[in-house]
């Protein structure tokens, strides 16, 4: 049997490949390092998390807590290894980043089926081949690419900075949870007056930007705003947004702060922290000057600065069709950040679903993608472009209750999450039920991971 191609060993590129070996199809997965990297990739080993470790919130009333689980449902290769390598992050999904890669790397290496091949691709192979490159798709293969997909839409993406722990000053600090949730204490909080907080907004606008080459206007993705960026929109944004002090008490005071910065684990052993919500584009020494001017950092040790790089994706309501292949090239598809989700787990799931078509395909059926109502269904939406009103303009998205079809009647507000989510689980229910190829056997799933 003639193997599928797959370019790009990321989150999606290593799930598409695992799912295809599952279901009995040979897969070619190519991934360019450690013979090359891009800009943003530092380690050797697949689904590299290259931006924070979160993987959002897991409560199951959430669009993104209903992603992991369908997932988990289906036997995700990416939602197993996140639990193997969960962290302390109160109600969220959290990994050791680390621990993660090389949980998918034990997976992959031991597929039956499954052929690794390193080293950069620069043009598009023959046969059929699956597109997982992300966002940092390399200039040669971009190139291949453009004879279908014409010019390219880019938005700039941005990753936040990560402490030792143990250069954090805890004195200053205090452990807890948004309300309590998940541990209770899984956050390290950085408590701020308003006279602390203002000072430090002064600086992040004042501080010095990296400045985008002359040819890229900036055009950020909403949901990973660089810090300043947002400071820039008023005062009290960043307040409003990732150093909000709601559901937060001191017990030192037993009052709410006025605004906190909260430190994650970002591995198992506690010994590093990430800036929540701090992706920024500062320069890499104002990055350090002005962050250890807030209170517990001013000893902090860096161990990777907060960056910004360009992200590039397609259009995908214009250029794939009903099974995410190109309308011009039908033996390509497109899977992952590059074809315009946003988000580790929503990488992840489009790696899936471009799966589930190929074996169809291959099975001689038309590709059956799962009801609009349930979480796989809402990005398959996004980006089919069912989601959005007509002409519309494609930019990425997160997996959001936006991309779902309206609830039926009248919900009330408090029940609407109920609500999606009770639907979203009675029609995978009927899915599943109907689709027979989509879940491998429990057995074969057992046997793949280990």
């Amino acid at each position: 049997m003639e193997p599928v191609t797959v370019i790009g060993a990321g989150l999606a590129g290593s799930e598409c490949a695992l799912q295809l070996v599952r279901r009995g199809i040979p897969v070619r997965l190519c991934e360019m390092k450690p013979l090359k990297r891009s800009p943003a990739h530092r380690g050797d080993g697949p689904a590299e998390l290259v931006c924070s470790n979160s993987f959002r919130s897991d409560s199951p009333e959430t669009p993104i807590g209903m992603l992991h689980a369908e997932l988990r449902r289906l036997g995700s290769l990416i939602l197993a290894e996140a639990d193997r390598a969960r962290v302390p992050a109160g109600e969220a999904l959290a990994v050791d980043r680390e621990r993660f890669s090389a949980g998918v790397e034990r997976v992959l290496g031991t597929a039956p089926g499954l052929e690794r091949v390193s080293g950069e691709v620069e043009g598009v192979p023959p046969g059929q081949v699956v597109v997982a490159t992300g966002p940092l798709t390399s200039e040669a293969l971009t190139r291949s690419l453009s004879r279908w997909t014409g010019d390219k839409l880019y938005f700039y993406d941005s990753i936040a900075p990560i402490v030792a722990a143990d250069s954090v000053e805890e004195a200053f600090a205090f452990r807890a949870s948004r309300w309590g949730k998940g541990g209770g204490d899984d956050y390290l909080n950085l408590p701020l007056d308003e006279a602390q907080y203002r000072a430090f907004v002064a600086e992040l606008r004042a501080g010095e930007k990296v400045t985008p080459h002359a040819f890229e206007e900036p055009r950020y993705f909403e949901g990973c705003l660089p810090i300043e960026v947002m400071a820039e929109r008023g005062e009290d944004a960043l307040a409003y947004g990732p150093m909000k002090p709601v559901g937060l008490v001191d017990p030192r005071t037993g009052k709410r702060p006025h605004a906190v910065v909260q430190l994650r684990h970002e591995d198992v052993g506690g010994t590093a922290y990430n800036l929540v919500g701090f992706q920024t584009r500062l320069t890499w020494p104002e990055q350090k000057r002005i962050f250890r001017k807030l209170p517990g950092l001013a000893s902090a040790e860096f161990l990777r600065m907060g960056q910004i790089h360009r992200n590039t994706f397609i259009d995908g309501p214009r250029l794939l069709g009903p099974d995410l292949s190109l309308r011009e090239e039908p033996r390509v598809w497109f899977a992952g950040q590059i074809s315009g989700v946003e988000g580790y787990v929503e990488s992840a799931a489009s790696g899936y679903l471009v799966a589930l078509a190929i074996v169809a395909r291959r099975g001689g059926r038309p590709f059956a993608p799962p009801p609009a109502a349930t979480a796989l269904g809402a990005l398959y939406r996004h980006v089919t472009g069912e989601a959005h009103p007509p002409g519309a303009a494609y930019q990425p998205s997160n997996v959001t209750f936006g991309l779902f079809p309206p609830l039926p009647g009248r919900v009330p507000k408090a029940r609407r999450r109920e609500a999606h989510a009770a639907r979203a689980r009675m029609e995978m229910d009927r899915w599943l039920g109907e689709a027979t190829p989509v879940a491998a056997s429990v057995e074969t799933q057992e046997a793949v991971a280990g």
